[in-house]
């Protein structure tokens, strides 16, 4: 009895928090004010208080973002399992909110809600909804990633606020949701399945450099020196399909464009003619017991039909959308968004090895640098701190996201270790693509440096995403707790 009682009074209010994770984010969103206060501050400006300096704003939301970080730690972390879809279906009707008359277009995007003299992104308060649906979805009994029908619930689940984000024009956040494959890995998806997305999307990011005659032709050929690897001594038969496969497309281009003088070019008859082989294949393959080209006819199959479905998609884009993608390739010379991209390169360049010092960055102090305390901030750090700053703040995050895995890793029920690994994936998906822009490695889109970049919406909605994450990992026993009740 003794030992109990002193083993209940040891159990406080905040135990078993992970103190390390806490610091970690009280010293990015520092480091983030700081930023903002040197991107936005005019020393011009005779009110230094006046609300309508950003960094008085980003105050605001910073003090609101530790309220609700302090709220989140006394919930019941059971909470969060039972209401997971409550949540979720609530976040997602405040995005849907957006397509009523409180909607606000900003930028081109109508993803944000007009409350009063605030503006608030709902998309980014609907990660949170997301991550606890997905969790609470892979934390049923019997579910696994290797099954079809569960993984289609998960995947439903994330494709409907990919499509809102569509709808609103704002693809960036849409594409966010796509890190969640990172999740899907860890839990066991097979390597099977992931490298044949991952060759999907070379093959999309390639059909806007080649032609689709091109990239038709390369896999004709990729996948049949596969199958020939595969099957070994039948390279004969794979020699042979090729042939055939060009002769037949010949020979149609030749009776439709020459003798029935129809507008068809070859790439139609080689599309239509490859499309039609596959059953060809699969019954070869049938017939000569070859199980292990299923997979590959598969993978084949939707790359074909993918060639000419990217290309409708991408007509589909907006314009600017369109812009970014050509621009960044180097395929069209956008003035603006070269200008956007060249100032932050030589913002960040400027700064060397130890950076300008605080508030002497003269390309974040004259305004070359476009959204320089939004999406373009890590300009301002590179600039003011140079190499040496830029460097603190990835080892932060980094470090960051490795206590979520850590903290994943070590939860006793599933809820709470694919959640941990949703929201590592998020940020490190947010982290790459934003400093990637920056540095014109990848296409300008809208998203935000977490924890550093202005917009109260996104530190809430990262705030959040941690300190649920860190609420779920708090206490061991409050682990065992609602082990017992679910």
């Amino acid at each position: 009895m003794t030992g109990a009682g002193r083993n209940s009074n040891n159990i406080t209010l905040f135990g078993g928090v992970d103190w390390w994770t806490v610091i970690l984010y009280i010293t990015l969103t520092i480091i983030g004010f700081v930023a903002v206060f040197s991107a936005s501050y005019v020393e011009e400006s005779e009110n230094f208080w006046s609300f309508s300096h950003e960094y008085i704003k980003h105050l605001v939301w910073l003090g609101l973002s530790y309220a609700i970080a302090l709220f989140i730690l006394l919930i019941d972390r059971s909470s969060w399992h039972k209401y997971a879809y409550i949540i979720c279906a609530v976040t997602l009707l405040i995005v849907l909110m957006t397509f009523t008359p409180l909607g606000k277009t900003v930028n081109g995007a109508r993803a944000w809600l007009g409350l009063g003299g605030f503006t608030l992104q709902p998309m980014e308060i609907a990660k949170v909804g997301i991550s606890l649906a997905v969790a609470r979805l892979m934390s049923k009994y019997g579910f696994s990633v290797d099954h079809p029908a569960d993984m289609f619930k998960a995947l439903c689940i994330i494709a409907v606020p990919m499509g809102i984000a569509v709808l609103q024009n704002d693809t960036g956040s849409g594409l966010v949701f796509c890190s969640f494959l990172f999740m899907f890995y860890r839990e066991g998806l097979n390597h099977w399945i992931c490298v044949p997305i991952i060759f999907l999307v070379a093959l999309l990011i390639l059909s806007f450099l080649l032609t689709p005659g091109v990239l038709l032709i390369a896999l004709i050929v990729i996948f049949t020196f596969s199958a020939g690897m595969l099957m070994r001594n039948r390279w004969k038969a794979c020699i042979k399909y090729v042939v055939w496969l060009f002769f037949v497309s010949t020979i149609l281009f030749l009776v439709f464009a020459v003798a029935l003088n129809k507008d068809v070019n070859y790439y139609d008859c080689l599309l239509y003619t490859t499309v039609a082989s596959i059953v060809v294949v699969i019954v070869y393959a049938y017939r000569a017991n070859l199980r292990t080209l299923y997979f590959l006819i598969l993978l084949f199959f939707v790359s074909v039909i993918c060639l000419p479905t990217s290309d409708m998609v991408f007509h589909h884009l907006k314009a600017h959308q369109q812009n970014r993608i050509r621009t960044f390739l180097g395929q069209v010379d956008d003035k603006d968004l070269l200008y956007n991209v060249n100032q932050s390169k030589i913002a960040i360049g400027s700064g060397g090895f130890a950076g300008k010092g605080f508030l002497k960055g003269s390309q974040i102090r004259y305004g070359f640098v476009p959204e320089k305390h939004t999406d373009f901030i890590f300009c301002t750090i590179g600039e003011e701190f140079g190499f040496l700053g830029a460097l603190v703040l990835f080892s932060l995050m980094a470090l960051l996201i490795l206590r979520l895995m850590r903290m994943g890793d070590r939860q006793l029920e599933t809820f709470g270790r694919v959640y941990c690994y949703c929201v590592a994936s998020i940020l490190f998906f947010h982290c790459c693509i934003n400093i990637g822009m920056t540095m014109g490695v990848v296409p300008v889109m809208g998203i935000p440096l977490p924890f550093i970049s202005y917009g109260g919406s996104s530190l809430l909605g990262f705030t959040m995403l941690v300190f649920i994450a860190i609420a779920l990992d708090a206490s061991p026993t409050k682990r065992q707790s609602t082990l017992r009740r679910w």
